[in-house]
């Protein structure tokens, strides 16, 4: 890392940042685009048009859905160690 940054504009919810950050540039309009579409989906939801409230709801959403995702990938990663293992002792007993 050589703590070099670009800027990339972005907009999100009708407001424009300049989000620094390595890598590449289209990476961050993506995920500009995606908090944007869960803001504009929570926003047709709720009554409030106040954009921190909208953002709050948005980021607990998004936190729910990784949160989520992090135990069916954990939970994935345990059945697999285990048929690893079973393949394993039951191939154990026909070799030997």
């Amino acid at each position: 890392m050589d703590g070099e940054y670009d800027s990339t504009s972005v907009e999100i919810f009708g407001q424009t940042y300049n989000v620094r950050g390595e890598g590449d540039p289209n990476y961050l309009t993506e995920l500009a685009r995606f908090v944007d579409s869960r803001m504009r989906e929570v926003a047709a939801k709720v009554a409030t048009v106040d954009p921190m409230k909208i953002a709050i709801l948005a980021a607990l959403n998004i936190a729910d859905e990784f949160s989520r995702y992090r135990k069916e990938r954990s939970n994935a990663v345990g059945i697999w160690i285990e048929k690893t293992e079973e393949m394993s002792e039951r191939l154990g007993k026909i070799i030997t």
